[in-house]
C-alpha cells in the first residue's frame, strides 16, 4: 500500500509499505477520507516532539473497517467509522474527573501512531478503550466525517466560552477553523457573528461560504475600534481567536464587553508566546479568558451528530479534495491558505 511519511521537517515521502496487522485490540480501517489542517503544515516545516520519525501523518480519518482484532466486540468489517486524533489515558486523575481534553498522558493519531495518509491504517486498542471510534450515520460521506475531528476541537472551545443565545461573538482568523467556529456559534443561537482576518481575499473567501454579520479586515481597519461600532460600545459577548496571534489575544481583551468570554483557542508560536494583558480590564470588567486544547472523544460523538443532522454543513468548507499522491500540494495548499479545507482521498 501507499503511505505519506514524515522523515525530517520539509521531507515528508510517498512510500511503498506492508499493510498493517491489527492485534487482538484493535481495528484496521481501509481510510477513505484524511483531512489536512495547519498542523500539518507546521509538522511538515518544523516537525513536532511528540513524532519520532519516520511516522505516518494525518489525524482527521474516516473510513471503513476491514479488519477487526480477536477481542474487539460491535465492529465488523464494512462499518463506517470516524476516529479520533487525541487519545486520553482514561485512566489519571484528570480522566477520571471527566477532563479527558487535559489528560497528561495524552497521545495521538498521526504522532504517536501512524495515521491515515494511508491506504490503510490501524486503530490502536487504546482509541476503542475509550470510545473513540464512531459509527458514521448513513447518508453521510466519509470526507464530511472527516471534518468532525476539528468540529470536535472547536465544540470544545465554545463549550468552555459558553457560546449562547443571544451573544454577540467576534471569530479572529478565517480559516477551516474560523469557519467552523461561525457555523457552530449560529447554531448555538448567538445573535451576530464578526469574522476578521488580517488577509482580505481569505476574509472574502470565507465570508462567501458562512455570511458573517460583519466583516472586518485587521490590515485596513483598527480592529477594536470597529467592533465597538458594531456594538454601540459595548462589546462582545464572545472573542475566540481563531489564529495563532497574540497581537489577536490582546485586542479580544478589549473588545469584551462586561462579563465577557474571551477563548484563546489559537495557541502560540513556543518562541513567542507572551502577551501584554490590561489586567485592569479583566478586573473591572470581570472578564473570563479560557483556553482550549483540543477534543474529548465526547466531542467528536457530537460533532459528527452535529454535521449528519445538518446543524453544522461542513460539505461547502471542503473545497480540495485530493490523491494520496498529491498529499504534499494539499499541505502546499494548505499552507498559502488557499483551501478553507483540503481532503485526502487514498
Amino acid at each position: 500500500m501507499k503511505v505519506a511519511r514524515f522523515h525530517a521537517p520539509g521531507d515528508i515521502r510517498l512510500e511503498d509499505a506492508p499493510e498493517p496487522t491489527p492485534g487482538p485490540g484493535d481495528v484496521k480501517i481501509r481510510v477513505r477520507n484524511c483531512s489536512t489542517c495547519g498542523t500539518d503544515v507546521k509538522i511538515f516545516r518544523f516537525g513536532h516532539h511528540h513524532i519520532v520519525p519516520p511516522r505516518v501523518m494525518g489525524h482527521e480519518v474516516a473510513g471503513e473497517v476491514t479488519e477487526v482484532g480477536a477481542d474487539v466486540t460491535g465492529w465488523l468489517p464494512g462499518d463506517r467509522v470516524q476516529v479520533i486524533a487525541a487519545i486520553p489515558c482514561g485512566r489519571c486523575p484528570d480522566c477520571r474527573a471527566g477532563r479527558l481534553t487535559v489528560c497528561p498522558n495524552q497521545e495521538s493519531i498521526g504522532y504517536h501512531y501512524d495515521g491515515g495518509f494511508a491506504e490503510y491504517m490501524v486503530v490502536p486498542a487504546k482509541v476503542l478503550a475509550v470510545d473513540g471510534v464512531n459509527r458514521i450515520p448513513d447518508g453521510l460521506g466519509f470526507a464530511e466525517a472527516s471534518v468532525a475531528e476539528p468540529l470536535a476541537c472547536v465544540l470544545n472551545g465554545q463549550e468552555l466560552a459558553r457560546v449562547g443565545a443571544g451573544d454577540d461573538v467576534v471569530v479572529i482568523g478565517s480559516g477551516p477553523i474560523g469557519c467552523l467556529h461561525v457555523r457552530l456559534a449560529r447554531s448555538r443561537g448567538a445573535r451576530r457573528v464578526f469574522l476578521v482576518d488580517l488577509n482580505r481575499a481569505r476574509l472574502e473567501q470565507a465570508a462567501a461560504l458562512v455570511a458573517p454579520d460583519a466583516l472586518i479586515c485587521a490590515a485596513q481597519a483598527d480592529v477594536v475600534d470597529e467592533v465597538a461600532k458594531l456594538t454601540d460600545g459595548r462589546g462582545v459577548d464572545v472573542v475566540i481567536t481563531a489564529a495563532a496571534s497574540g497581537t489577536a489575544q490582546e485586542q479580544a481583551i478589549q473588545m469584551a464587553a462586561r462579563q465577557g468570554r474571551i477563548s484563546f483557542f489559537g495557541g502560540l508560536p513556543k518562541d513567542n508566546p507572551i502577551i501584554s494583558c490590561d489586567s485592569n480590564l479583566v478586573h473591572y470588567r470581570e472578564l473570563t479568558i479560557v483556553g482550549a486544547n483540543g477534543s474529548s472523544p465526547a466531542h467528536n460523538r457530537r460533532a459528527l451528530e452535529l454535521i449528519a443532522s445538518g446543524a453544522v454543513p461542513v460539505s461547502d468548507l471542503i473545497t480540495h479534495r485530493l490523491p494520496l499522491g498529491e498529499v504534499l500540494a494539499a499541505i502546499d495548499i494548505v499552507g498559502r491558505g488557499a483551501a478553507i479545507k483540503a481532503t485526502i482521498e487514498p
